[in-house]
């Protein structure tokens, strides 16, 4: 299996479990991921890109901060510009985010589901497509430009 069809199976796992969305920042690097990979209904994109939403994020900051994995309602009392409120507002369930990797090259993902609750199972299954996607993308800038741009193009698929 290639990178790519690697990558585009897990990313299709990713999309089965999170069926409201989710956004994956790959390598994340100087503030700036090296792919985004994002689902959301795109109404949710908007309000969040023109709100400025990323620099009061608790979800963010706590990804860049943290490995592991938190539920967004623990991050409530961190979230004075209620992000997490309208996020919610906007359809997005039991956000969870899950980071892993070095300061220098975080990967984080946050990811949502309508419905109950994450399972344990679901959770765990989701760590491990996150950890394969961090590791199987480590490097993206030795990767020939084919393989980058397929990579990228995942993004609109």
């Amino acid at each position: 299996m290639t990178k790519v069809a690697a990558v585009a199976e897990r990313l299709a796992r990713l999309r089965a479990l999170c069926d409201s969305g989710f956004a994956l920042a790959i390598h994340i690097r100087y503030t700036r991921p090296s792919i985004l990979y994002r689902t959301y209904d795109q109404a949710w994109i908007e309000h969040y890109s023109e709100r400025g939403f990323m620099l009061s994020d608790p979800v963010v900051h706590w990804g860049l901060t943290h490995t592991g994995a938190v539920n967004w309602a623990d991050l409530a009392d961190q979230d004075p510009q209620g992000v997490i409120r309208d996020a919610l507002a906007h359809g997005l369930h039991n956000g969870c985010t899950y980071a892993v990797g070095p300061q220098t090259s975080r990967t984080i993902a946050g990811v949502t589901k309508t419905g109950p609750e994450f399972t344990a199972a679901e959770r765990a299954e989701i760590a491990q497509i996150v950890d394969d996607l961090h590791d199987l993308t480590e490097g993206l800038e030795s990767f020939s430009p084919e393989t980058q741009a397929a990579l990228l193009a995942l993004t609109d698929s």
